[in-house]
């Protein structure tokens, strides 16, 4: 795809967050350095961006007893959120575009947490999975399937409150993109919350232009917009090395071209790229496709 200098430059701080707290696989935590090592940075200073790499956010690891156990994986996980938020405040007093590379999908609770305290945020959650589940609706637990609900101020206490008391969202500030893998109670969940839901049916019959345009009319009185990509949205032929690869997802066109139009939008202030598990990658395939959509996002395009 050839490249061309955006119109639109901006500061971009890049955020590590090397965490794998919130599921039970091992390997995301490589996620951070599997897209540095794609060109990230390099790739969005060529369209005219200015890029700085801030670091990794420090997290413990699984095996540490800091964070083993139920109670006291939540805290940590809790702990490494509450950090993203400080960091992340810094990139919005600064008017700062931030991106967020996890890591498993619970790091958006910081990040949008601190994206969202000064004014209304819209927010796209391109994800194979609903991430609306509680501890009660949860079949496995994982913090990493509760950030949504988190956000809307539903789950364990500790994580709604991150960076400041009490729910960061509203349900009809939330469309999510790509949906097809929902566990049963969460399905419930879902589908009452009030929250806009493109699911993969909703892609193929309408298409990623329309998908793309109508979520962005949603969420029309927010003049500011996070977005939140798992990579495991797109189908595993195209990205194998997720933390939850789940068939049926997104094409690559598809996702570039949701990118895209999200782009022209020129509401995009932040983003999460999360669940790159070079364990299970080709070549780190997973984690160059997700620096092109970053790219794409970013004021990359054909002509």
């Amino acid at each position: 795809m050839k490249e061309r200098r955006t119109l639109h430059k901006r500061n971009i701080r890049i955020i590590g967050v090397p965490m794998d707290l919130g599921q039970s696989r091992r390997g995301v935590d490589m996620g951070p350095s599997a897209a540095r090592y794609a060109g990230l940075q390099a790739r969005l200073e060529r369209l005219g961006h200015t890029v700085f790499d801030e670091g990794n956010v420090p997290v413990p690891n699984p095996e540490e007893d800091i964070a083993q156990s139920g109670a006291r994986r939540l805290k940590t996980v809790t702990a490494v959120c509450q950090n993203i938020y400080d960091i992340a405040r810094k990139c919005v007093l600064a008017d700062e575009f931030a991106i967020f590379l996890g890591g498993d999908h619970s790091i958006s609770i910081g990040s949008i947490a601190a994206q969202s305290q000064d004014e209304p945020l819209g927010v796209i959650w391109i994800d194979a999975h609903g991430d609306f589940n509680t501890p009660e609706s949860s079949p496995s637990g994982n913090i990493h399937g509760m950030p949504v609900a988190a956000l809307v101020g539903e789950g364990p206490e500790s994580l709604v409150n991150v960076g400041s008391p009490g729910a960061k969202l509203k349900p009809r500030q939330i469309v999510q993109i790509g949906i097809r893998d929902l566990d049963e109670l969460e399905r419930v969940r879902l589908a009452r919350s009030g929250i806009s839901v493109f699911t993969m049916r909703h892609v193929d019959e309408m298409g990623m232009a329309s998908v793309a345009r109508q979520a962005i009319d949603r969420l029309r009185h927010f003049p500011r917009i996070h977005i939140s990509l798992d990579m495991d949205s797109l189908d595993p032929d195209e990205a194998s090395g997720v933390g939850t690869a789940v068939p049926g997802g997104l094409s690559y066109r598809e996702a570039h071209l949701l990118m895209e139009i999200l782009g022209d939008s020129g509401r995009v202030q932040s983003m999460d790229i999360v669940e790159i598990n070079p364990i299970l990658d080709t070549m780190n395939r997973t984690a160059e496709l997700a620096v092109e959509l970053a790219a794409s996002l970013l004021g990359q395009r054909i002509l």
